[in-house]
């Protein structure tokens, strides 16, 4: 019974003479490669760090695109709606010159009316000044013939009576007082 019991005992310190060595030398030859390092492996990490740095800043640059365009949206849209209300402003702008324009041409008419019926009002104060004057003259004179200022002596022929030389028209007598 002692062989197997050896033979368990030499197995199992095989096993951990192995894993000793393995141990062993696998800690040496980190060592060894850690000082031989492949560049690639290198250039492999910063390349990494780099595509992750470009892939940061293309997030940001596109969520500053998306902010643009959004941006630009907005004011295409304000820019539609002031070409409209420029549209509708413009459009205000005809009818009330057309509305000006005509309320000037009436005005026109309205002043060349106001004007000649000021002067038919002037031509009828004229007249009616020469009809108050003549009318005045008028009364003045029956007011002198019939006090007997006035003497209208003339004769049927329309010559003037009893010699007098001059031609025909009232003559004055002045009374004697």
């Amino acid at each position: 019974m002692e062989a197997p019991q050896t033979l368990l005992i030499v197995t199992v310190s095989a096993f951990v003479l192995g894993w000793v060595v393995a141990k062993v030398s696998g800690f040496f030859g980190n060592k060894l490669t850690a000082r031989e390092r492949d560049p690639r492996d290198d250039r492999i990490r910063a390349l990494e760090a780099e595509l992750r740095v470009a892939k940061t800043e293309a997030d940001k640059f596109k969520e500053t695109a998306e902010r643009r365009d959004k941006d630009i949206e907005e004011l295409t849209s304000q820019l539609d709606d002031a070409g409209v209300h420029l549209q509708k402003q413009e459009d205000l702008i005809r009818t009330l010159k057309v509305d000006l324009k005509d309320s000037v041409k009436k005005t026109r008419e309205l002043r060349a009316e106001l004007q000649d019926r000021a002067a038919e009002n002037l031509k009828s104060e004229v007249k009616l000044r020469e009809v108050e004057t003549e009318l005045s003259v008028a009364q003045a004179s029956t007011d002198l013939i019939a006090t007997g200022v006035l003497d209208y002596s003339v004769a049927p022929n329309g010559e003037a009576a009893e010699g007098d030389d001059e031609a025909e028209g009232p003559r004055i007598q002045r009374s004697q007082s």
